[in-house]
């Protein structure tokens, strides 16, 4: 679209909410027509880029181009929403919210990057700014890029910083009673929710059942006339289901829920589209359900809303807690006793551990009860040779220890470390986990499945607790009112009692995920076996095969779970084949 003066052309993706609001600003003037688009494009003719995307409510990635002064911006909103990526192929500035788009590109010869896959074998995800092709790159969340000319390095600005809200949030904590912090934020929460609950198409929410998903829902269901739509993948396997406890909160609160139970047949019928979905090698497990919720939504909706951001805002994840457990407790046992019992938990199988677990559970309390215990003790040996709380956070987002082994002639980019040693600027330990996951986890992990996901299927995902002004608000809550008594998300939890009983809601935190250890020695194995046989594993050069060879054999044997890995070569591999097989860019590699 161009601006009414004809100076600024804009395609933009995403939406900005507040834009009704922002056109009432900017007063009386012939509007051709009622899109935020437009009004986006006065507003930055009346304010500039920067003021404007200050004011701006949404999610968003756009690229403006001013005739004038023949300047290219691209800008993306300030959590990392929605996608942008940019760069260079031949001589062309090239970007794109998809690299599919940017892979069909003449000049683009697909040049994978050995030292983002190793970023990706260690977090299932390549970070920003990072992509997995050479000379391709991520536009940071709260960023813009100003492209000025030929032979000119673009300059990257920040116009919002997780960073320096969390330091300003440090600084000026919210005063008063827990009751009457709860209720400014339960305000933030509800005027979030209702600017997102505005639409001109069908309109529902995705209900998992768990805290976040259960408050967002709660929130849109105290400001509509009608039962809320809501939706929800159920699993067999026990472990993996939360349809049940989902069913339970959309009874109580009155909404039009929908369920559906999916095999493991349909579950793994989307296995074979993740890499047209995700465009780089994404192996997060639960985009599979992401995925499948997504469609099922959108067969009675175009737009729902999303409970995303509360575990990064309030504490809501269990390794915060672990995290500055184990940092206490390992600094009293010397590097030499900490490596011998990492040995030791290493060496029995998770299959044995879950078996024991499962004859003790009838004695443990239903709300203190974990899944996947053997998957966890393996997961935990992994902290005890770790050097400090950063040290031991990093081995909690990994799930490859020494990716630079796994990937030939690869040098890891420091790029998660560094957020995390940014992050020890914050006073607590928990405070500076919440920090990094915002600027890393969230963006490249969390939000790129659902926006991908929902995109898929022509589904558009909004995620209410990360409007901006609930971010600045949520790091103004003191920490205790966030984790106490060994819980996560108290303050959320308060809000969401006073829609939902408590009793609801008393169970242990569960993830969003599918049984893959299982499906690898079961119906994904044929599958499994062509990808990582050693004629497929040598064919790019890019991967240790005789590593990759024995983890596959000790998983499939049952002696170790090597899922996780695993799953991040198999995605790898999916992806490859894909693209190398696409009639898009080909795929080559460096020697």
């Amino acid at each position: 679209m161009t601006s009414a003066s004809g100076r600024y052309v804009i395609v933009f993706n995403g939406e900005v909410y507040n834009f009704e609001e922002l056109r009432s600003e900017l007063g009386q003037k012939i509007w051709r027509g009622h899109s935020d688009t437009e009004v986006m494009l006065e507003a930055i003719e009346r304010w500039g880029v920067q003021e404007a995307l200050k004011r701006f409510v949404g999610m968003f990635a756009f690229a403006l181009w001013d005739q004038k002064e023949r300047n290219l911006v691209l800008a993306r909103d300030r959590l990392g929403i929605k996608p942008l990526y940019y760069g260079h192929a031949g001589r062309h500035f090239v970007f794109a919210s998809e690299l599919k788009a940017i892979g069909a590109f003449p000049d683009f010869t697909g040049t994978i990057d050995r030292d983002s896959l190793a970023l990706y074998m260690r977090h299932s995800y390549v970070p920003t700014p990072h992509c997995v092709y050479e000379g391709i790159r991520k536009l940071q969340a709260g960023s813009i890029l100003i492209v000025r000319g030929p032979g000119l390095e673009p300059e990257e600005r920040c116009y919002w910083s997780a960073a320096e809200v969390a330091e300003e949030g440090m600084r000026s904590p919210l005063a008063g009673s827990d009751a009457e912090v709860t209720e400014q934020l339960r305000e933030k929460l509800l005027s979030a929710v209702r600017l997102r609950m505005i639409s001109d198409v069908p309109l529902g929410a995705f209900l998992s059942g768990g805290i976040d998903s259960s408050a967002v829902v709660a929130l849109m269901q105290a400001q509509s006339s009608r039962p809320v739509k809501t939706f929800t993948i159920g699993f067999h396997e026990n472990g993996y289901n939360e349809a049940t406890h989902a069913k339970s909160i959309a009874q109580h609160l009155g909404t039009e829920h929908t369920e559906l139970y999916v095999t493991p047949e349909e579950a793994l019928e989307v296995v074979p589209l993740l890499p047209s979905i995700y465009d780089e090698p994404f192996a997060d497990s639960s985009q599979i359900p992401t995925y499948l919720v997504s469609r099922l939504a959108r067969r009675h909706v175009t737009v729902s809303l999303s409970g995303d951001g509360g575990d990064e805002l309030f504490g809501g994840y269990n390794r915060y807690l672990l995290t500055k457990k184990l940092s206490h407790s390992l600094n009293r046992f010397p590097a030499s006793a900490r490596a011998m019992a990492a040995g030791l938990i290493r060496g029995i199988p998770p299959a044995a551990y879950d078996a024991i677990y499962s004859r003790l559970q009838p004695m443990i309390p239903s709300n203190k009860r974990w899944a996947a215990v053997g998957d966890k003790a393996h997961k935990l040996a992994r902290f005890f040779t770790a050097d400090g709380p950063g040290a031991i956070y990093l081995a909690a987002l990994s799930q490859c220890e020494d990716p630079s082994d796994l990937v030939f002639g690869s040098q890891e980019p420091q790029t998660v470390r560094r957020i995390i040693a940014d992050s020890a600027s914050l006073p607590t330990v928990e405070e500076q986990m919440m920090l990094t996951d915002i600027r890393a986890y969230l963006p490249d992990d969390i939000l790129t499945k659902v926006d991908r996901a929902s995109m898929a299927v022509s589904l558009e995902a909004r995620v209410p607790i990360l409007d901006h002004r609930v971010v600045e608000l949520a790091w103004r809550v003191p920490l205790r009112m966030k984790i106490r008594e060994g819980l996560g998300k108290w303050v959320l939890r308060q809000i969401l009692y006073d829609y939902v009983p408590k009793e609801l809601l008393a169970r242990p935190k569960m993830g969003f995920g599918v049984p893959i250890e299982h499906w690898l020695r079961g119906p994904l194995k044929d599958w499994a076996e062509d990808l990582l046989s050693e004629e497929a594993l040598k064919q790019h050069q890019l991967l240790n095969v005789e590593a990759i060879r024995q983890k596959w054999t000790e998983h499939l044997s049952g002696r170790r779970n090597w899922q996780y890995m695993l799953w991040n070569v198999l995605v790898f591999q999916n992806w490859h084949c894909h693209v190398a097989n696409n009639a898009g860019a080909a795929v080559r590699n460096t020697a």
